[in-house]
């Protein structure tokens, strides 16, 4: 592995311009404010886990912005960075499963498609006590709720990792009505993302890295889950409005997320977080992190809309220089009123996304036994791999385009 040299702290980072009419969708809080969170994440390690990760500061930075990169490069990657809980109901949103394999059997399903061609769909319709009642048309099949949930997890989750049918042995031992032919798995519920469930597999493997002493994907998993840490952070990255395209505020995604940080962050952000802290339960912490994320969504919506009332459309965008290209984006007195008028919100969400990226990695370490490491990541005490982790399966052989 290649090591960089250590550095002092130099907060400095760039995004790219391109030319628009409106203001362009960038990447998730675009690549600037990414790798300037996993940079100011180091800084808040204790000094055992510090002296690993602060000569790798330019590492963790630059990676930063991988998972953006793989969007283009993966069908599985772009649910990666969001989840539309509107899309599940309202807050608290309790009905979503907070396991990912729960969430599939609540909203996955098994289409049999027989020897003549024809498909029947089975669906969970109802769990009553502890049977779950499937339904294809109107034919009913109930089971234990217990072992429709192992059946996911031995047979179909399987199944959707290789891209094949489900076994059909696994439904017989379980006397289901309807295996003459072949059943595959349908996932209805990973298009609309799965940010919070991916950060727990990426914490657990962060984790099982630390334990393996592996300092390549130490740092591979540290740069990317603390993007994925920032993402969470954003609110719209948890709403179908994603973009603003529901209410007539298209571009609003990039505003808040790239240009306010660009404009503002060099001069008005303060970054003293704190220390990093342990976390107990990554589930329900993740979980916290998107919810109080989506309580923002209206309040992000609303300030910008009634903005757009107050400001004539000359005076919302204006025409900048960059790198030598005349681009049009929104007016730093336009960008100065709508950060005014969420009280700091965008800062605010900055802040708690560095002190949470440095918190994941010092709770994934401490986990993993608190290994001795050194300043080139190498020195690993070796511990038992833990043996409660059950891997997300592929996701989303749709979603949308990220932004």
């Amino acid at each position: 592995m290649y090591i960089l040299p250590s550095l002092l702290i130099v907060l400095l980072g760039g995004a790219a311009g391109a030319t628009f009419s409106e203001p362009s969708p960038s990447p998730s809080w675009g690549f600037f404010a990414h790798r300037r969170i996993n940079r100011l994440a180091v800084y808040t390690l204790p000094p055992e886990l510090g002296v690993g990760f602060r000569p790798q500061a330019d590492y963790l930075a630059e990676h930063a912005v991988d998972p953006d990169k793989r969007r283009y490069a993966t069908e599985y990657e772009a649910v990666r960075h969001y989840i539309d809980l509107d899309h599940w109901g309202e807050l608290p949103f309790d009905d979503v499963p907070r396991s990912y394999l729960d969430a599939l059997v609540w909203r996955g399903g098994l289409d049999v498609v027989n020897t003549a061609g024809d498909t029947s769909h089975w669906r969970l319709d109802t769990v009553l006590f502890d049977q779950a009642i499937l339904t294809s048309g109107a034919t009913s099949f109930d089971l234990p709720l217990a072992d429709y949930r192992r059946l996911w997890q031995s047979a179909v989750l399987p199944a959707m990792y290789a891209d094949r049918a489900v076994v059909t042995d696994s439904l017989h031992r379980l006397d289901f009505p309807d295996t003459v032919g072949t059943v595959y798995p349908v996932d209805n519920f990973s298009a609309h993302g799965i940010l919070p469930y991916h950060l727990l597999r990426h914490h657990r493997q962060l984790t099982d890295a630390f334990v393996a002493g592996d300092a390549d994907r130490i740092l591979q998993l540290a740069a990317e889950i603390g993007h994925y840490i920032g993402d969470a952070h954003v609110p719209l990255h948890t709403t179908e409005n994603y973009n603003g395209q529901l209410t007539n505020q298209l571009g609003i995604h990039a505003f808040w997320e790239s240009r306010l940080p660009e404009l503002f962050a060099d001069t008005n952000y303060d970054y003293f977080v704190g220390p990093a802290d342990y976390i107990s339960d990554p589930a329900d912490y993740y979980w916290d992190i998107v919810l109080e994320s989506h309580a923002l969504v209206d309040s992000v919506l609303a300030t910008e809309a009634r903005l757009r009332q107050e400001f004539s459309s000359d005076q919302q965008l204006c025409v900048e220089e960059r790198l030598g290209r005349e681009v049009r984006t929104q007016c730093r007195e336009y960008a100065a009123a709508w950060s005014q008028a969420m009280n700091g919100m965008v800062e605010d969400r900055f802040r708690a996304a560095v002190r949470a990226v440095g918190s994941a990695w010092y709770s994934c370490w401490v986990d993993a036994g608190q290994p001795v490491l050194n300043e080139e990541l190498v020195r690993v005490l070796p511990q038992p791999v833990r043996s409660d982790f059950v891997p997300a399966a592929p996701t989303g052989r749709s979603g949308r385009t990220h932004e």
